[in-house]
């Protein structure tokens, strides 16, 4: 059975660790979002197509694209007869701590899986997320990926052999996202990192990441105060924008349940119950613009959608 000839598929933006869990938590944003479109080919491989959105210009080849890479890897998988271009329409920004390049993996997978005789599940198609989100970062951290391929708050639980599970969402939360017109790339953000790092400061971040998924399985807003502080990476990244501090008291201060990184910076999101929202955004935009920066400030809710496909 022959597939389609042309398919579009959309990822949203995301939010790696959601602060307190590096590598292990992240959190659909669906506040921006990647929309790929695939056209099926007679001759075998990925070519780019057009590239609009954020961008004009983006890498060609599957060496150097996270897309291209990703749908690389899944017509190789499935030894299919065909090639594919590639247009991509980037609609959430490179180096800010969103999880573009995932978007743009995760959107391809799904664009080039709708071609196919037999499209594979959703989530099967994680290891060709991971292929191609593996040019930007190696190894590859699964956080974004897997936020963009499911929605909502997924846990990575296990890696070998692979493990992920969505999170419940909790009620009446919504994520608030800045970023500023700075630029930190993710390979650079995981170079500054220690290898090792104390005992105590190994259990009070174990306690806050057990207390911040106990919060918001149970809808608990004080369980998710209590645990969304990230005292295992953030610390080591804060020089890596210094505005960081000063938007975070602000945040706090007006009564945010957590603030930090999103991702690797310099993007920074909070959680804030939605009665408390407006005053947590006027407080981190007047805070950035005390740090004589004007961040664009965006706000999804917590239960974003993942991966989708689109009219083509």
């Amino acid at each position: 059975m022959a597939g389609r000839a042309r398919a579009s598929a959309s990822a949203p933006a995301s939010i790696g660790n959601v602060g307190v869990g590096f590598d292990v938590l992240g959190l659909a944003f669906d506040a921006a979002r990647d929309r790929v479109i695939a056209v099926r080919e007679p001759a075998p491989g990925v070519r780019l197509g057009d590239v609009s959105g954020l961008v004009d210009t983006l890498p060609d080849t599957p060496e150097t694209n996270t897309a291209l890479a990703a749908a690389q890897a899944l017509l190789a998988a499935v030894d299919a007869d065909f090639g594919v271009r590639l247009s991509i329409d980037k609609g959430v920004p490179l180096s800010a701590g969103m999880g573009g390049s995932a978007a743009s993996a995760v959107a391809a997978a799904a664009a080039v899986n709708a071609l196919l005789p037999e499209p594979l599940a959703t989530g099967d198609l994680l290891p060709f997320a991971l292929a191609g989100e593996r040019i930007s970062s190696d190894p590859p951290p699964w956080d974004n990926v897997v936020a963009a391929l499911h929605g909502g708050l997924v846990l990575v639980a296990r890696e070998a052999p692979g493990h992920v599970q969505r999170l419940p969402a909790p009620a009446g939360i919504v994520s608030l996202l800045f970023h500023p017109p700075v630029q930190i790339e993710t390979r650079a953000a995981r170079g500054v990192l220690a290898a090792e790092v104390p005992m105590r400061i190994a259990v009070e971040h174990s306690r806050r990441l057990a207390a911040f998924v106990a919060g918001c399985t149970t809808g608990d807003a004080a369980l998710i105060r209590a645990g969304l502080e990230d005292l295992l990476v953030e610390p080591q990244r804060a020089h890596l924008l210094p505005a960081l501090a000063p938007v975070k008291a602000a945040a706090l201060g007006a009564g945010a349940l957590g603030c930090s990184f999103s991702g690797s910076g310099p993007s920074v999101f909070a959680w804030a119950l939605e009665h408390d929202a407006d005053a947590v955004a006027r407080a981190m935009d007047a805070a950035f613009r005390a740090e004589g920066l004007t961040a664009t400030a965006c706000r999804a809710p917590v239960e974003s959608g993942g991966v989708r496909l689109e009219p083509a």
